[in-house]
């Protein structure tokens, strides 16, 4: 594993006490348990369609058998079928009706002209408009609810002896049963005062009343909506959740058999009652205790990983605290779903927590975390083995599809992964379990969709973590690389040899680092950035002069020393001041390590033959590589440099060059502190030549007949 990127803002905020370490895993491991339910759990686990593992199951006691989902859905809909809905009847509405047509007819009369026609009565007309109207108010005028209205067979239209319902009026608080075929809807109201007026030989005028008389037909049996709610709602409370009863001593399970719809609900209803009895009898104490012991087991188990495999993380209490955060919160998050009864738990976006490791910190600890977390999460969860089974495998996903991560594509591309994977999962259960696709219900996959989306999340939760902890992550190493960025942008204005130079280091270093293992992410940032500061003086370094002129013909051979290694120094006070991070100044600190600038030395030497030499004017501070990556980093800026000054660059020169320049940096012991071993140099070496020969345009010779026998 490379080293840890980790960036410390100010040591005195590392307290790696061993105290302090070992009480953030009792405090996590007792907050854990609170959140934990407190009653025992059933002791056997089974599955619909799966044989039964255990010894014949013979029931303890008398029970009864709890009703399936669809089964209650089927009583609630014959309930709800069973139901009249209430209407109110308003005395009012068809007084004020009747009161406001006396009162119209005779301006309407006269604003028709009728009173010019001697032969017609206002009379007449006003006492059958109040005759007609009476009719209809006394019959009923009502709105059908297409709600209680029955569906015909075809297309769903609804026909018109299926249109009618019966309901009942309320009048003064008396219930009255009555069926919609003998009320009138309001278009149903002025047909019958259409069809009255044609038959009446007295009235002259008909269409003129009837337009008139529609002004004053409305509703007077009002749907009553709430008390017809209250009224169902009481309906369904009685519905019985039970069927039947399974008698003390019923043989419930038989070994080995296949676990049928019928066991199965019996083997549910045996757990609810189990687990309603020991709310009331268990003892809490010892409940909590079992539960103590295995968190605690848990918590153990993966301090002892860290303890072994990932010692950086085990000695750095910061980083412990990422983790049982983390957890924390995550189970926190699972707890309070269980109390608050939400329709799924897959609605909690638990692979976040494997995406926010492997980002911060590796495969291994990411995998190891999200094991414990599923295990930990299957003491709270029904159908633990489902639960289990789901997360733990788009926990994989997750953290496989980032595995190198150097696109943010790659979040949706994983998000995606993940969303295919629970579909994949949930619909395989699902049929193993019930041999039919009839009972997968499509709208159960809506939680999957939910907590891939709440997923991305995790993306911003890093960045707050790395903000709060000092840790750099792969997303921040892709934004330093990006050429454009302020300061790479500065360093090709000021000194554009150099931005080459540090390129193609960038390239050298990342290929060698894909070959031996490491972050290539981390040595091309490093790479990048490692020469800022011969941004101060660009051109006392070759690469930047121009026209011949070397500013280093007018000083000292110890001046011209100090400058060249000043920009170490220089790079680091550069990198501090835009805020880069740590990690990747060591790469500024380490590129040169102890070594000594041989040409100006050797100068000194050539030109003062009787002088003593004081040796750490010409040495590099330090410090030597500290990890593989910065190892690596050395060695490509050496050869990369070293090869530009070759005069007729051959693969035969490449070799040599790239050999003599590693077996120094060895003599020196530069490599000493880095975890890196003679195969992974040797292995960089031969990346080196290969890819200095592209650069170089270096045919290989083919020639045959040097080949041996």
């Amino acid at each position: 594993m490379a080293k840890l990127k980790i960036n410390y803002v100010d040591a005195k905020l590392q307290n790696n006490s061993p105290i302090f370490k070992f009480g953030m895993v009792i405090f996590t491991v007792v907050l854990i348990c609170i959140f934990l339910p407190k009653q025992p759990r059933f002791e056997y686990e089974f599955q619909k369609g799966k044989a039964w593992n255990h010894e014949n199951l013979v029931s303890p006691y008398n029970f009864a058998i709890l009703k399936t989902k669809e089964e209650m859905d089927k009583d609630r809909q014959q309930i709800l079928k069973t139901v009249q809905p209430i209407y109110n009847l308003s005395l009012t509405v068809s007084k004020e009706q009747i009161d406001q047509f006396t009162t119209d007819i005779a301006e309407k009369w006269q604003s028709s002209q009728m009173d010019t026609v001697p032969s017609l009565k206002l009379d007449l007309y006003k006492g059958k408009g109040v005759e007609l109207l009476n009719a209809v108010y006394n019959r009923g005028v009502m709105s059908l609810n297409n709600r209680y209205q029955t569906k015909g067979a075809d297309n769903d239209k609804v026909s018109a002896t299926d249109a009618n319902y019966n309901f009942t009026l309320l009048n003064n608080n008396v219930a009255i049963q009555k069926n919609t075929v003998d009320c009138f809807s309001i278009d149903e109201a002025n047909d019958f005062m259409q069809r009255n007026l044609d038959n009446d030989s007295r009235i002259v005028k008909k269409k003129w009343l009837a337009e008139v008389l529609k002004n004053y037909v409305t509703v007077n049996f009002i749907f009553n909506e709430n008390l017809t709610e209250k009224v169902e709602q009481t309906a369904l409370a009685n519905i019985s959740t039970t069927r039947g009863m399974v008698q003390k001593g019923e043989l419930i399970a038989e070994k080995d058999k296949i676990i049928n719809n019928e066991t199965y609900q019996k083997l549910e209803s045996l757990r609810k009652v189990f687990e309603d009895e020991a709310k009331i009898t268990g003892n809490k104490n010892y409940v909590a205790l079992g539960q103590f012991m295995l968190v605690g087991l848990a918590m153990t188990l993966l301090m002892v990983f860290f303890f072994f495999f990932r010692r950086e993380i085990f000695n750095n209490n910061r980083l412990l605290a990422i983790v049982f955060i983390v957890i924390l919160c995550m189970l926190g998050v699972l707890s309070w779903a269980i109390k608050m009864q939400i329709s799924s738990l897959y609605f909690i976006p638990y692979c976040g927590v494997p995406i926010i490791f492997r980002i911060l910190f590796d495969t291994r600890v990411s995998l190891n975390i999200h094991l414990l977390m599923v295990l930990i999460s299957a003491l709270f969860v029904p159908n633990s083995y489902d639960f289990v089974f789901l997360q733990f495998m788009s926990g994989l996903v997750a953290i496989y599809s980032i595995r190198t991560l150097v696109k943010r594509e790659q979040f949706l591309i994983s998000s995606l992964l993940i969303l295919a994977t629970y579909f994949v999962g949930y619909i395989g259960l699902t049929i193993t379990r019930n041999g039919s696709l009839n009972n997968i219900y499509w709208t159960d996959l809506t939680p999957f969709v939910v907590s891939v989306g709440l997923t991305l999340l995790a993306y911003p939760l890093i960045y707050a973590f790395e903000r709060l902890f000092g840790i750099v992550s792969d997303l921040t190493l892709m934004e330093l690389t990006n050429s454009n960025s302020k300061l790479l942008r500065e360093l090709s204005i000021k000194a554009p040899g150099t931005f080459q130079h540090s390129l193609q280091v960038a390239n050298l270093a990342e290929a060698a680092i894909y070959k031996i293992g490491g972050s290539p992410l981390l040595v091309r940032a490093g790479a990048l950035y490692h020469d800022i500061g011969k941004m101060i003086n660009p051109l006392y370094f070759i690469e930047n002069q121009k026209n011949g002129i070397n500013p280093h013909q007018e000083l000292t051979s110890e001046q011209s020393a100090q400058i060249i290694i000043s920009h170490v120094l220089k790079g680091v006070e550069i990198a501090r001041r835009h805020q880069l991070p740590e990690v990747v100044i060591d790469f500024i600190r380490t590129h040169h390590g102890t070594t000594r600038v041989d040409y100006f030395y050797n100068e000194f030497i050539l030109n003062n033959p009787d002088k003593l030499v004081d040796e750490t004017i010409f040495h590099y501070p330090g410090p030597i590589p500290i990890s593989k990556e910065t190892a690596v980093l050395m060695m490509a800026d050496s050869v990369e440099a070293a090869s530009r000054a070759l005069k007729e660059p051959t693969q035969k020169s490449i070799s040599n060059l790239v050999d003599k320049i590693i077996d120094h940096k060895l003599l020196q012991k530069q490599f000493q502190n880095a975890n890196i071993t003679m195969r992974d140099i040797n292995d960089a070496a031969l990346i080196f030549k290969n890819m200095l020969m592209s650069i170089h345009h270096v045919r290989i010779d083919y020639d045959l007949s040097k080949k041996k026998d």
